[in-house]
């Protein structure tokens, strides 16, 4: 396991990107992340890169499927050249829903679908570079049409980065043999994350003949903190109406059963069916919230995650949101 890396996560275009970008770097993170919720998760970073120097930056996540692969390499090697070689691809499935009903888009296998968008991106990239002729068949994609006018030619820093997200051990394996790293869902903890997130990992990696150091865990935990006890304990009842949110979804009931909690995932998902959404939070003890949460005040989090999660993770991503005090120890 390498050193813990603190990165942080910045707004997207209606927020103020790049400025957040410079100072989380000016205070010494190493890296900042975009999301892709109401906003489009690559569209900050020529934004970011303008006002940083030398730290990671990268998608998490970038939906995977409402893009085709082709798409998505251009748009990573645009940005790998704009931000000399400092982008990182973060890639993720979404849920079966959202695919289908917000963005319209089919939803089919999507591990082995995920895991021919993350071979067709390697494949076109070498491709970009002059290392091969295009040429992928798949189940999902089928990739055979490339000449030079749509071709961006070489770069300097064609070793794009691949991270994607994982929740079940599909994806967390497929992470292990063919990705740089695991963005790991904030629904995780410490423990589980040592107890069976690493050592699927490694079975991935062992797969594809490579070794858990190849790849970087990326925590990204939920976090209770504040200047006051009035806002802390605000933050507090946040996570836990998150947390109810998230174990109400059998999903994500392995780590609550990790923990012993299997029972309080099957009442959240009762009282979720029956729409009961202010009942869930009242299930999730102050021991459940300290388990999942980092709980600090502002100018202690980042030590608070390093102690946490050093020797288990390789990155942390924190919400770049609590004022300057945040950004200083």
């Amino acid at each position: 396991m390498s050193d813990l890396r603190i990165d942080a996560m910045v707004p997207g275009l209606a927020g103020d990107t790049g400025g957040a970008a410079g100072r989380a770097e000016e205070f010494g993170f190493d890296g900042v992340w975009t999301p892709e919720t109401d906003n489009d998760a690559f569209l900050p970073h020529p934004l970011i890169a303008d006002r940083t120097e030398e730290i990671r930056q990268g998608t998490r996540i970038a939906l995977a499927f409402t893009r085709s692969p082709m798409a998505l390499a251009y748009t990573a090697w645009d940005l790998a050249r704009y931000t000399d070689g400092r982008f990182v691809l973060g890639l993720g499935t979404q849920v079966k829903g959202h695919n289908e009903r917000r963005f319209s888009v089919d939803w089919e296998s999507p591990g082995p679908r995920l895991r021919e968008v993350v071979e067709s991106l390697r494949h076109i990239f070498d491709v970009f570079q002059g290392e091969a002729e295009l040429d992928y068949e798949g189940d999902h994609y089928s990739f055979s049409l490339m000449t030079e006018t749509f071709d961006p030619g070489p770069i300097d820093h064609p070793e794009i980065p691949i991270y994607i997200a994982g929740v079940n051990e599909y994806n967390i394996r497929l992470a292990g043999e063919l990705c740089d790293g695991l963005a790991m869902h904030p629904f995780n903890t410490p423990e589980y994350t040592d107890d069976v997130v690493a050592p699927t990992v490694a079975e991935g990696a062992d797969r594809g003949d490579r070794s858990l150091e190849d790849v970087s865990l990326s925590a990204s935990p939920f976090v209770v903190t504040g200047e006051t006890e009035e806002e802390r304990e605000r933050s507090r009842e946040e996570v836990r109406r998150r947390i109810a949110f998230y174990g109400s979804t059998r999903t994500y009931h392995d780590v609550l059963d990790h923990h012993g909690w299997r029972d309080v995932g099957e009442e959240l998902h009762d009282l979720s069916k029956n729409q009961r959404w202010e009942d869930m939070a009242e299930l999730i003890t102050d021991e459940m919230v300290a388990t999942f949460a980092i709980e600090a005040q502002p100018d202690e989090l980042l030590a608070a995650a390093r102690e946490r999660y050093g020797g288990i993770a390789d990155r942390v991503v924190l919400p770049l949101d609590h004022g300057d005090a945040f950004l200083t120890e």
